[in-house]
């Protein structure tokens, strides 16, 4: 089996915001998840670099605009880092073998005679890097980035959408495409009540970006060459990692770009012949006191800061518990620091500290050998993992790690006498908390690694997620997990 992920590729004309992370930090989730269960994955995520407002970013900076991107773009990849992700590749659109492909599908689409030669003239808003209809603004603005849009005239090439609109419709209207159901439910809607209008994909007024390979005077349209990360980043059409993963299992993004993922990306794939992706997951927004964080609202949280000052393990644990998966929800640093000391420092981090130093005390840090008393519903978190809802799946696991804590609270392992007994508890938690280390894996990576080393084991995989495989070991108790802040 394999499973390929992608997120969204971020827009380098500032660095990075928590949203960002938000989106980096579930798709990993996502894809270490599919690694437990024994699949191949190929995790992508990168940075959008031809943009008309990266162009004008650096102009504002006064710096040349490849040396303002490449700037920009290690800010990402040092996040990448940062979040402790397990991406398999980081792409760049700047880079050749995405230049390449970007025009080779291009110069598909028009051999096909889906690409012609015209005039267009209306709103265009560049933040989105899209037209936008009369009927889509807002007091006059971009709903989106709350700014007034300018009339753009020029002569452009167009790719015949509306050709498109009846597939695009079958398919968004199959149930799996377009998840969660809110979100499908829109497109079907806008679809339906708009209808298809073919689509500017080049530009002339430009010096940055994608030189089209039928006309020297245009650049290829941002959101045309942008989608084509998710195939070049393979090696589209020849290379192993393309003819291995695609198509995409999960586009994981967030819902400001819906319509380019779900309406306008499937048909330029079925021009150009190629599969289509099999599901476009999309998040909600992380806000700040109800209001979407963004850089163009200047309303933003510097991740790279945030994890300096937390850690990364209590971030990725307090911000996939705070946000109803699919939906927008508030991030602060109150819930975030509550949940350390609570849930992470008390709830595990106490489980892990009290049983350990038990089997110290009693058993010459040895773990005995006995059989556990505690099970859990593994199906139940999984098939919630396979429905990406991350926040739920995660809060059963946690009624686990809670589970765990009333059996030790009931039990009273400190007053049992008889040693059969406190063999078989400490020995069902010490289990309990190998398999927790497993399920915590995708979520917290770091500590479950810690968790295996003072219980001196090896990660196991979900199928490892069964009572009674701990074998006879001796502990090797250290520090608390969590510090208190």
């Amino acid at each position: 089996m394999k499973f390929y992920i992608t997120t969204a590729i971020d827009y380098v004309n500032a660095p990075p915001h928590i949203g960002h992370a938000y989106e980096k930090i579930c798709a990993d989730v996502i894809a270490r998840w599919h690694r437990l269960k024994g699949e191949k994955v190929y995790f992508l995520t990168g940075t959008d670099e031809n943009a008309q407002k990266n162009e004008q970013a650096a102009k504002e900076a006064k710096i040349e605009t490849k040396k303002f991107v490449d700037q920009n773009s290690k800010l990402f990849e040092e996040l990448c880092k940062k979040l402790n992700l397990s991406n398999d590749d980081f792409i760049r659109t700047t880079q050749a073998r995405h230049t390449k492909v970007a025009q080779e599908i291009f110069k598909k689409v028009f051999d096909k005679g889906d690409i012609y030669k015209g005039n267009y003239e209306g709103y265009y808003c560049q933040g989105c890097e899209a037209f936008i209809t009369e009927k889509e603004l807002v007091d006059g603005k971009c709903p989106e980035h709350n700014k007034e849009p300018e009339w753009l005239k020029e002569e452009s090439y167009f790719f015949k959408l509306s050709k498109y609109q009846d597939k695009v419709l079958k398919l968004i209207e199959t149930n799996t495409f377009i998840l969660p159901q809110k979100r499908r439910n829109e497109m079907i809607s806008r679809l339906k009540s708009e209808g298809l209008k073919d689509l500017s994909v080049s530009r002339t007024n430009l010096d940055w970006g994608i030189t089209t390979p039928i006309d020297k005077k245009h650049k290829i349209y941002v959101w045309f060459d942008a989608l084509i990360n998710y195939v070049s980043a393979l090696g589209y059409p020849d290379e192993k990692p393309y003819k291995e993963f695609w198509p995409a299992d999960c586009h994981y993004i967030g819902k400001g770009i819906n319509w380019f993922h779900t309406i306008i990306w499937p048909a330029m794939l079925m021009s150009a012949g190629i599969p289509l992706p099999k599901t476009v997951y999309v998040h909600g927004y992380i806000t700040l006191n109800g209001k979407k964080i963004s850089k163009s609202l200047g309303n933003v949280i510097d991740p790279i800061f945030l994890i300096d000052k937390y850690e990364i393990d209590p971030i990725r644990y307090a911000i996939i518990r705070d946000i109803p998966h699919g939906e927008d929800g508030d991030f602060s640093e109150k819930s975030l620091i509550n949940r350390n000391n609570n849930e992470l420092a008390n709830d595990l981090g106490n489980l892990l500290s009290r049983t350990l130093t038990l089997i110290e005390k009693n058993f010459n840090s040895e773990i005995p050998e006995s059989k556990s008393e505690l099970t859990f519903d593994i199906e139940k978190i999984d098939k919630l993992m396979q429905n990406y809802e991350l926040d739920k799946a995660l809060a059963e696991i946690w009624k686990f790690v809670n589970k765990c804590n009333k059996y030790i609270n009931d039990k009273k392992p400190w007053e049992i006498k008889d040693k059969k007994e406190l063999e078989k508890i400490l020995y069902t938690l010490a289990d309990s908390l190998r398999i927790i280390s497993i399920l915590l894996h995708p979520f917290i990576p770091e500590t479950s690694e810690k968790i295996n080393k003072q219980l001196n084991i090896q990660l196991g995989t979900l199928k490892d997620c069964k009572p009674n495989l701990l074998k006879k070991t001796k502990i090797k108790k250290g520090e608390h997990l969590f510090k208190k802040i």
